[in-house]
């Protein structure tokens, strides 16, 4: 009997125990939930990130191959100079209208490189199959430099300038001047912070932009 007794007072006892404790559940699935959101905000802020940060080294690999190449062109289109002791190219390769088609239309509104490159344009000489003059290599050469740029970013834009030594002459780029070969592209800061650029790559153009520089003397 006295068993009895103590098992009926001790079960309201745990009855009401296990009373006070429901919810808990729910309230810990919440804070679960609540941890999870902020981590997947935190992995897609990273993704995010990590797409701007891709697409400039794309954009910036793509830009020193061709700054290489075209290096090496006015290497290969370099001629004795009749003013000087030494290399020089062709006056027409500092034509700005030559690069990023600006002596181009197209009427499609489609990607530079689908409205321009898909197809040689009758306008610019195809020194490939023909033979060509030194300031028609220089039309050629600013035209496929101009569709290699834009092959993988449709933005980024090139120019070649020189920092002519002897302005007497007839030669844009005289013998052992230096060529500077730019190719730039915007860029965008996330979040409002602000990266630090290369002035000389904003030189000329509005908005932030990031670009590659190659210097060269013949």
């Amino acid at each position: 009997m006295n068993l009895l007794k103590l098992h009926r007072h001790q079960c309201p006892k745990t009855s009401s125990r296990l009373s006070r404790q429901m919810g808990v559940g729910m309230i810990e699935v919440l804070i679960t939930l609540f941890i999870l959101s902020v981590g997947l905000l935190g992995v897609a802020s990273l993704q995010f990130i990590g797409s701007f940060a891709n697409a400039d080294a794309l954009s910036r690999t793509q830009s020193v191959l061709v700054a290489q190449q075209m290096s090496e062109r006015l290497r290969a289109s370099a001629v004795s100079s009749t003013e000087g002791d030494g290399m020089v190219v062709a006056n027409e390769y500092f034509d700005a209208n030559l690069y990023n088609f600006n002596n181009l239309t197209c009427v499609t509104g489609a990607s530079p490189y689908d409205c321009f490159c898909q197809t040689h344009p009758a306008a610019v000489p195809d020194c490939k199959t023909n033979t060509c003059t030194a300031a028609q290599f220089a039309a050629f050469d600013a035209y496929e430099m101009s569709c290699a740029a834009v092959n993988t970013n449709p933005t980024i834009e090139m120019e070649l300038s020189c920092a002519d030594n002897d302005g007497t002459d007839t030669d844009v780029c005289s013998v052992g001047s230096r060529h500077r070969i730019v190719l730039a592209w915007p860029v965008e800061n996330w979040q409002g912070n602000a990266r630090e650029y290369n002035a000389e790559c904003n030189a000329g153009r509005t908005g932030d932009h990031d670009c590659v520089i190659v210097e060269v003397t013949l």
